[in-house]
């Protein structure tokens, strides 16, 4: 394959500049410069490609808790970077990850989705049932218990007598023809009326 070429990097600080390309390592920190591969921001890592001072771009990997910045850490791909590395076991790993010339990274506006959507629009308060926010943040002292089928507040879910009901109607033996509880009154109406006719 041919001799190992060593390199040694300049104007950059480092504990000992030296890498060799050949993949041993000269020194526990080394410094590099190059562009973001790629980034998952819901798993937090990615790839930089070093492009120098090597002949040939490197992948090295890096963790967000390694970029240099505030608020949430990422990087957007094709983004410029300086980082400093070490030989791991399992490749090429960074150390810290800076903007150029040590500038705080830029990121990317992408966000993980469970941060985009906190809830869904048929999100409810349990304690007064209104929408926009949650239990723990409702104003209200603790509200009484209701049904969360009927809003009753004389019974829970489990022993609800219009879901009962329903699940009767809908039931595969049942041969009639499912109704609300208000159609049923609306017939026992009409017959009382058309009985009290005749």
């Amino acid at each position: 394959m041919g001799s190992a070429s060593t390199q040694t990097f300049t104007g950059r600080p480092a504990a000992n500049p030296t890498f060799n390309v050949s993949g041993e390592e000269d020194a526990a920190l080394s410094w590099g410069s190059g562009v973001c591969k790629w980034f998952n921001v819901r798993m937090g890592f990615g790839f930089l490609s070093m492009s120098g001072p090597v002949d040939k771009p490197l992948d090295v990997f890096f963790h967000q808790s390694k970029l240099h910045m505030e608020g949430f850490r990422s990087l957007r791909e094709g983004e410029a970077v300086e980082f400093t590395y070490r030989k791991s076991s399992k490749g090429l790993e960074s150390v810290r990850v800076t903007g150029p010339n040590g500038a705080p990274c830029l990121g990317s506006e992408r966000r993980p989705k469970s941060s985009q959507i906190r809830r869904s629009k048929g999100d409810r308060c349990y304690n007064c049932g209104e929408p926009g926010h949650h239990a723990k943040e409702c104003q209200l002292p603790p509200q009484p218990k209701k049904c969360h089928f009927c809003q009753s507040v004389s019974h829970m879910v489990a022993k609800c007598p219009a879901k009962a009901q329903q699940q009767q109607h809908s039931s595969p033996g049942f041969q009639g023809i499912a109704t609300s509880p208000r159609d049923e009154e609306e017939e026992r109406s009409q017959a009382t009326a058309s009985g009290s006719s005749e």
